[in-house]
């Protein structure tokens, strides 16, 4: 009888004590605890199975745990005997940094100091011990919510020196989830004042503290070590194209095939592998998102589990606000296509405005783009990589990211849709004008704005257009530099209807008296570069080839 499957359950207690469907993932322990790193930084996508090992561990170390062999029996790290009596013997400080999602930096401190107190509050018994002087004492009981920044950084390290006195052995500590707040500073501009508070937290914690034993902290990213690790010289880093624990967060091929098998799902293997299959860590590729496999065999449904809307809102954002650039290179990606570029594990959130390439970076770290390659070093030149989305499931996350885009304005965009092919030009124009006046602040940043330079908005409804119509057509374009020099085709997928060419071009007042003239000059420029040859030569009848021009002033939109 297969087991059940859990969903949601990130204690390893309790899947291990309920007999729940679980993934040996314990040789781990054996991995990390004789790399002899004292402070290790493990970054994975989200629902990548970081809060499970982190659980794992502590339900190993921990001397709450003494005496709890019966969680790890039959185990692979219970086979080797050696382990057996390291088993709940050190001290062990766990947290979570995974529910501090504030707009401020106010709250997220606050939250911060909440998670600190709560350790202090759970401790609490260390104040009374007898091993503790009436200064720490004192010390102790100001370890409130609403304590000072000295209280607050040294806080982690204090709670190392009495566990350190009352169990005699130096602590493990686990941090899980590190870089959310981060995320949430950038997101809401406070990124400055946070990076500062916790860099003098984590130096205390991890650099300067004599009872540290070992730590582990987890996230989805490596921020960079000049933002918070800058004085962490003892901090080994395992990111996504490290070797390093490379099938210890997420599922392994063989792994997930074992699991189709025992749930009865063995026939759908190689849809499976389509959806889900498609991360890699380091040279090990065929691993899978333990979220999408477990949703899987729970409903036997083939859709989209992992990557779901309410975690890829920074996404969202980045590909939404970003240059003409950025939306370009992301439409080659929609399209099916690779891009090449350079990335940068050491994200700086403060970058992501004025650094496309760390927008890139972002998204592999995140599991949304994978590493097929790299190419040759050259001297002076940036490491350049060759990027793919990962798989089917991450497709069809971005598909409804773009759709969301125009969500606030589904009526407009929609009748523009049904207009165009319908070719109703005057109820383009209509709806057109509609979708761009509500749209173009929502594409720009705010920073750059400038209803001057439509790029922003037009790639993006380029992009809306490409997921829109993807069922019925193939949308391509020349993807050239220069806003004026861009091209769309829709090409349908059934010859029987029609296909389209769209011209777009910027008003020049220098050179025309009207938005008509913008118009017109689109026109020429889809003859003289006959356009419409691809399409005839594709067998697309030239009487089925319709052809419009988009003429662009601020705002205001005229095609013709």
């Amino acid at each position: 009888m297969a087991r059940t499957v859990a969903i949601g359950i990130q204690s390893f207690e309790e899947i291990r004590k309920n007999q729940c469907f679980y993934v040996d993932k314990t040789d781990f322990i054996r991995e990390w605890w004789e790399s002899m790193d004292i402070v290790t930084l493990i970054a994975r996508p989200r629902r990548f199975g970081k809060t499970l090992n982190m659980s794992m561990l502590e339900a190993f170390f921990s001397v709450e745990y003494a005496g709890r062999s019966d969680l790890f029996e039959g185990l692979s790290i219970w086979k080797d005997e050696k382990y057996h009596a390291l088993q709940g013997t050190y001290p062990v400080i766990s947290l979570s940094f995974a529910r501090i999602k504030e707009n401020s930096y106010e709250l997220t401190r606050k939250k911060i100091c909440e998670v600190i107190t709560n350790l202090y509050i759970k401790y609490s018994f260390l104040r009374d011990s007898g091993l503790l002087t009436e200064k720490d004492k004192i010390y102790f009981d100001r370890v409130t919510i609403d304590m000072d920044d000295a209280i607050a950084s040294s806080a982690l390290y204090q709670m190392s020196d009495y566990l350190c006195r009352y169990y005699g052995k130096k602590v493990i500590i686990l941090l899980d989830e590190y870089d959310t707040p981060m995320q949430e500073a950038y997101v809401n501009g406070f990124w400055s004042e946070l990076t500062a508070f916790t860099r003098s937290l984590f130096n205390s914690t991890f650099k300067t503290n004599p009872y540290l034993e070992r730590a582990v902290m987890t996230g989805i990213t490596r921020v960079s070590k000049e933002s918070i690790f800058s004085d962490l010289n003892n901090l080994k880093v395992v990111t996504t194209t490290s070797d390093t624990y490379a099938t210890a967060f997420g599922f392994t091929e063989q792994e997930v095939f074992a699991a189709l098998d025992e749930y009865g799902y063995g026939e759908q293997k190689e849809d499976v592998k389509y959806w889900y299959d498609g991360f890699i860590f380091g040279r090990q590729k065929d691993i899978y998102n333990p979220w999408s496999i477990l949703n899987f065999l729970d409903t036997g449904e083939l859709t989209t589990y992992w990557a779901n809307t309410s975690s890829n809102a920074l996404v969202s954002k980045l590909l939404r606000e970003g240059s003409s650039t950025i939306k370009s290179t992301f439409e080659k990606l929609l399209d099916g296509q690779t891009i090449c570029c350079p990335i940068d594990e050491q994200i700086v959130y403060n970058q992501l405005d004025d650094n496309e390439d760390a927008v890139w970076s972002l998204l592999v770290a995140g599991g949304y783009l994978k590493v097929l390659g790299k190419g040759k070093k050259v001297s002076g030149r940036p490491q350049m990589y060759t990027l793919d989305i990962t798989n089917a499931e991450v497709r069809d996350m971005f598909f409804d990211l773009v759709r969301g885009w125009f969500r606030a304005n589904k009526t407009e965009y929609n009748g523009f849709v049904r207009a165009l092919l319908a070719c109703d030009t005057k109820a383009m124009n209509v709806y057109l004008n509609k979708v761009a006046l509500q749209s173009f602040s929502y594409f720009d940043t705010g920073k750059q704005a400038s209803d001057a330079e439509p790029e922003r908005f037009y790639h993006g409804f380029v992009l809306g257009l490409l997921v829109e119509l993807d069922m019925d057509y193939v949308v391509t374009s020349n993807r050239e530099s220069g806003f004026g020099r861009y091209d769309v085709v829709l090409e349908p997928r059934e010859k029987d209807k029609n296909a389209y060419i769209l011209e777009f071009k910027v008003y020049d007042p220098d050179g025309e008296q009207s938005l008509t003239d913008t118009v017109a000059a689109a026109h020429r420029q889809i003859e003289e570069k006959q356009y419409a040859a691809d399409l005839i030569a594709r067998g697309v009848p030239a009487d089925r080839i319709r052809k419009y021009g988009f003429a662009f002033e601020g705002k205001k939109v005229l095609i013709g």
